[in-house]
């Protein structure tokens, strides 16, 4: 088996020169503002330091767990209880069988940046140098959490928090003053205040919410106003962006004495209908925005994930270890109302739109253009290709649909969506295809032969839209 590799050059991706120097000029030093991902705010602050290679990068990746059972690997050797080194051969053994999966590529990526690996390719004979290698930088300082974000030049990182959370780790590092290059921002996630379909398990996050808060929540108005102060104390503490991970958008009818009564019904413990599941999560979803409006924040909407599909391993290893599919929901009648509803009040905030099935891209990209008000540019924003459409296919194609149907020079650009330190180079991925895209048709003629110009977008596609967008 081939133990070296060339197809991780410097203009892997960048067909044309053109591409190449729109990349290298433009691109390629831009700082990196994470505006969504899912690090661990403790490990950031703790300045953690990984053993090896498996802990940094196979821990929590669900992406390679699926591959590798697809490609026969037992559990044990993913989420079990084999040894690290055991896992990363396993991993080792099974990148050979991804050759046209955007794993290939990933890995590929992270092993050049930051190891500076690029003359081997991953596979069960140079997996044994590779780990060796990396297990060395690893003990360095410039590797440890806020190493590794310093290399990586992460300006801004904005991690995924429930409302509940302490932010202690945000603090910790702050006054400790962080490592000189990245700040490290909250993100509120207050999809535990929808999740009324287990009402044990949302009433136990209440009790969590009343303690956060300080406040006794025996109603739906003490639910809200605990939740706006828990808003409050994110804003306080830099949070400017909210998230939600839905299926589709809520927005059915509803008056607030209904959403009272069902409120009622869950303190007492009562299983709602689902038409009360769909009218309390429609009168959350307004509210929240609301407080994101008043106080200035982005609210994002992450939709189209049917989750933890496989009841089995559920129960074996628990949610987010690689189960979830893309779903076929409706979108675009609930969310065009959902987004009226607030506009009609002038309470719509900056919102990105996101979604998991490739059938909606067009949606998403004609739907943004229906709320833009002038206000701000690209106040709505059709977002980064997520999930299992975060690849080179996935990426064209939003880039396409953007073009095509809103203003590709406003958009807010890549964000990693990762558990893991080592995805960064999922910034160059994306740079590096809206660069080839670009170059290419510069080439054809397609766009002016002007390399200030188009450069300019790159430059602001890249970095600056979101540095204005965000106001962080």
């Amino acid at each position: 088996m081939s133990t070296t590799t060339t197809f991780i050059t410097e203009d892997f991706l960048l067909g044309t020169k053109t591409a190449s120097e729109l990349y290298h000029t433009y691109a390629e030093q831009m700082p990196i503002i994470d505006y969504h991902c899912h690090l661990s705010p403790k490990e950031v602050a703790e300045n953690k330091r990984f053993d090896n290679i498996t802990q940094g990068w196979l821990a929590g990746d669900h992406y390679k767990w699926r591959a590798m059972r697809t490609c026969g690997v037992d559990e044990r050797l993913i989420t079990g209880d084999a040894t690290d080194y055991e896992k990363f051969k396993a991993w080792a053994a099974t990148v050979p069988k991804v050759l046209r999966n955007p794993l290939y590529h990933w890995t590929h990526l992270e092993l050049n940046r930051p190891f500076g690996i690029a003359d081997r390719v991953l596979n069960s004979e140079t997996a044994d140098g590779i780990w060796e290698t990396t297990r060395e930088l690893l003990a360095k300082p410039e590797f440890t959490t806020q190493g590794i974000l310093k290399q990586m030049c992460v300006e801004i990182v904005c991690t995924t928090d429930d409302p509940v959370d302490s932010l202690e780790y945000h603090d910790q590092y702050r006054q400790s003053g962080g490592n000189g290059c990245t700040r490290m921002i909250p993100a509120f996630r207050p999809d535990k205040a929808m999740a009324v379909e287990d009402v044990n398990a949302f009433l136990s996050w209440v009790q969590q919410l009343a303690q956060a808060a300080d406040t006794e929540i025996n109603s739906y108005a003490a639910f809200l106003e605990a939740i706006a102060r828990r808003h409050q104390y994110f804003h306080n503490h830099g949070c400017r962006l909210s998230d939600h991970g839905l299926e589709t958008a809520y927005a059915e009818s509803y008056t607030d004495s209904e959403i009272a009564v069902i409120f009622t019904k869950l303190l007492a413990g009562q299983a709602l209908t689902p038409g009360e599941i769909l009218k309390f999560k429609s009168a959350m979803l307004y509210e929240l925005g609301v407080m994101d409006h008043e106080r200035g924040w982005v609210q994002q909407f992450h939709l189209g994930a049917l989750r933890n599909n496989n009841s089995r391993m559920m129960r074996k290893i628990g949610p987010d270890t690689g189960f979830d599919t893309i779903g076929d929901f409706e979108i675009a009648r609930p969310l065009a109302k959902l987004m009226d509803r607030l506009d009609t009040d002038d309470r719509l905030a900056k919102t990105i739109l996101y979604n998991l099935n490739p059938r909606d891209n067009e949606l998403m990209a004609a739907m943004i253009g229906n709320f833009q008000d002038g206000s701000v540019a690209g106040k709505i924003q059709y977002g980064a290709a997520w999930w299992f459409l975060d690849q080179k296919d996935g990426m064209t194609k939003q880039l396409e649909a953007l073009s095509n149907m809103g203003v590709l020079s406003q958009f807010v650009g890549m964000l990693t969506d990762s558990r893991s330190f080592l995805s960064y180079p999922r910034h160059e991925y994306f740079r590096r295809i809206l660069c080839n895209i670009l170059g290419s048709e510069m080439e054809e003629g397609l766009l002016p032969n002007d390399i200030e110009l188009v450069g300019g977008m790159v430059k602001e596609i890249s970095y600056f839209n979101a540095k204005r967008y965000f106001q962080f």
